[in-house]
């Protein structure tokens, strides 16, 4: 064989072996069929309904589409309902960081022993996949509905987020400093304080910050359940069909989410 023939045989895509090709296609036959399965329950033909009920969806973007800022008090009830809002948000936020980092270092394959990290991690996994609304409807039981439900909530459901992202951040770290602070005498303790949280803190708050946002739109929907804010007022309005009002509710929020985005994305560029 010839140079040349060596080089274009080099270049050529390795070539996919029988066994290969055949857990693709079957792959692909796998997905169609669950495709073809799920299309009726999922009701994929019935999307001619969109066309005929055309009317009661021009009724309702005609109401969308003049939001209802008629007066002061009215735009005062929106914003007072958003702040509400994102008090919850705070305070979920704020509690869930505060429980996250002991569990993220209890759960962090460097820094604990597998004993430890094994129950720690099952739990994170509970309080992760448990949605905020079920465990709302929990806390609404036993403490009643208002914002404490919501922020209580959020604190739980976000530990188990954030305790993941934090440990797996602590497991990515460089084991040099933490070495050098075992080498002068330094007890556990003196590791997380003085190698491990200087080389995660800055990632740590920028996971802070985006569950933040994440909880701000998660304490909107807590509202339909009784946790207060301006969800709360947006169910009201969605069920005695004020659609003008659940435009203008819509448009705060929008403009709420996307000032904490803003703010935030600049604070997570600072840090990082």
């Amino acid at each position: 064989m010839s140079v040349s023939e060596n080089r274009l045989a080099a270049l050529e895509p390795p070539r996919a072996s029988l066994r290969e090709k055949l857990f693709t296609w079957g792959a692909w036959i796998a997905l169609g069929l669950i495709l073809a399965v799920s299309f009726r329950g999922a009701q994929i033909g019935d999307l001619y309904l969109l066309g005929k009920n055309s009317s009661n969806t021009q009724a309702y973007l005609q109401d969308y589409l003049h939001p209802d800022f008629s007066s002061w008090g009215t735009i005062r009830l929106y914003i007072d309902k958003m702040w509400a809002t994102l008090e919850m948000a705070i305070w979920g936020t704020l509690i869930s960081v505060l429980l996250a980092v002991p569990f993220a270092l209890l759960s962090s394959a460097n820094l604990a022993p597998q004993w430890i990290v094994f129950p720690v991690r099952r739990l994170m996994d509970i309080l992760r996949s448990v949605n905020e609304l079920v465990i709302a409807t929990a806390f609404l039981v036993a403490v009643g509905p208002g914002a404490l439900a919501g922020v209580l909530a959020l604190a739980l459901h976000n530990t188990g987020v954030l305790a993941k992202l934090f440990s797996e951040a602590v497991e990515a770290v460089d084991n040099a400093p933490i070495e050098g602070v075992r080498a002068t005498g330094g007890t556990r303790l003196h590791e997380i304080v003085w190698a491990v949280i200087p080389q995660v803190g800055p990632l740590w708050t920028s996971f802070a910050l985006y569950r933040f946002e994440a909880n701000a739109r998660s304490a909107t929907v807590l509202g339909i359940i009784g946790a207060g804010g301006i969800g709360q007022i947006l169910f009201d309005n969605i069920n005695s069909f004020n659609y003008a009002r659940v435009s203008a509710i819509a448009i705060v929020i929008v403009v709420a989410v996307t000032l904490i985005d803003i703010a935030s994305s600049a604070i997570r560029k600072r840090l990082l």
